[in-house]
């Protein structure tokens, strides 16, 4: 099963995937994608640190994460990858191509086993940016965003730490969980 949770700064979304990676009942392998580039982002993934369960398997992968998901995935498993736009960014700042790389993760999430959860921040509710690479970056997270959302079997918008679901599970889907 797949479920993409999305939303906005501080919206609740790794929280909200935690508590579900958590709950899920299967070994947690948790991808995360950020790299710090300055002193408040080490920040930050220091406190995603400190808060997910020290017996999970992490795997610190900025670039390559259908490689991971190819290989880690199990039907004993639940993969967590945090975050998605964060993914984006580390693609443009190192000049890759986005297209072949969003295939590769589109193709690893259609033959994974087990649960996949994917958190992403929602950047399409805005005012369109004024600079060329913001506006690159928008449109890539939001064709991504959609490309996964209609592959994934449930999509969570999370507002204000409240998950309001905008795609529920099939229920022919429940039983096979």
């Amino acid at each position: 099963m797949i479920h993409f949770i999305i939303g906005g700064a501080r919206s609740g979304k790794s929280r909200y995937a935690e508590n579900l990676a958590r709950n899920s009942g299967s070994d947690v392998i948790y991808i995360a994608t950020a790299q710090a580039y300055d002193d408040e982002m080490q920040e930050r993934i220091d406190q995603h640190k400190n808060q997910r369960p020290s017996q999970w398997d992490v795997f610190e992968e900025s670039l390559e994460i259908s490689n991971v998901i190819n290989n880690e995935s199990s039907s004993s498993n639940c993969l967590l990858i945090d975050c998605l736009t964060l993914w984006v960014t580390n693609l443009l700042c190192e000049d890759k191509s986005i297209a072949d790389y969003k295939q590769q993760l589109i193709d690893a999430l259609s033959n994974a086993k087990g649960d996949v959860i994917l958190v992403s921040n929602e950047t399409g509710m805005g005012v369109v940016p004024m600079g060329k690479l913001t506006r690159r970056y928008c449109d890539e997270a939001g064709w991504l965003h959609q490309e996964v959302a209609v592959l994934a079997d449930q999509v969570v918008l999370m507002v204000a730490g409240i998950p309001v679901v905008i795609k529920p599970v099939a229920n022919d889907h429940k039983d096979k969980s």
